[in-house]
């Protein structure tokens, strides 16, 4: 079995497969995630995750680089679980509907952790790619199928770097979450999904 490698060049990190050691790391990704969920990130120590998982904390450090590198990883399988994809006939319902449960999302406990880690990301940049792979880009992926469907349907601009779009939308969020500046609510979210949206999609959104 190949390698799970992470990172590049002389620094990569690669952990260990194989049955056993799958079975171990799928064991501390649950013990996280549990963790995560009932004392979010600050409770989520390696001797935490140690003691529910079975797991000894040189086998931890064995699959992950960092306490921030494995609750990364859980964080984002939580979410790819949490957070469906609408399917609600149009391009713009679809994004609406997205913007409004992001939104809901941040404002709840997960968004509390998500906040967390984020802030654990600044002083520990070999965790922050984990946050990256496991976190957004699972969600940046997800916005670019949505994204996708409405070139199809053609009344989205293929045009337009997906990228872009999805900074437009979902960035605001983001800086509402960590700055705590303007409430997350519903109707702020599907206020800012229309305002972003005339500009994405044109005034017929």
């Amino acid at each position: 079995m190949s390698p799970d490698t992470h990172g590049a060049g002389e620094h990569a990190f690669v952990r260990p497969t194989g049955a056993r050691s799958d079975r171990i790391h799928q064991a501390v990704l649950n013990a996280t995630a549990d963790l995560l969920d009932t004392g979010g990130f600050p409770a989520t120590t390696v001797d935490a995750i140690a003691a529910r998982s079975g797991a000894s904390k040189a086998t931890i450090y064995k699959h992950w680089p960092s306490r921030t590198a494995v609750a990364a990883e859980a964080f984002g399988t939580m979410m790819a679980q949490a957070l469906p994809l609408p399917d609600t006939g149009s391009t713009a319902g679809d994004l609406t509907e997205q913007v409004m449960r992001v939104s809901a999302f941040y404002a709840s406990a997960r968004g509390e952790v998500f906040a967390q880690l984020l802030a654990a990301c600044v002083d520990d940049p070999v965790g922050a790619t984990y946050f990256r792979e496991y976190f957004l880009d699972g969600r940046r992926a997800a916005i670019t199928t949505l994204w996708q469907r409405g070139v199809a349907r053609g009344d989205a601009d293929p045009g337009l770097a997906i990228d872009d779009v999805i900074d437009i939308l979902f960035g605001p969020l983001i800086f509402r979450r960590m700055t705590g500046h303007y409430a997350l609510t519903e109707q702020h979210a599907r206020q800012l999904a229309k305002t972003a949206l005339r500009g994405l999609l044109g005034p017929s959104a």
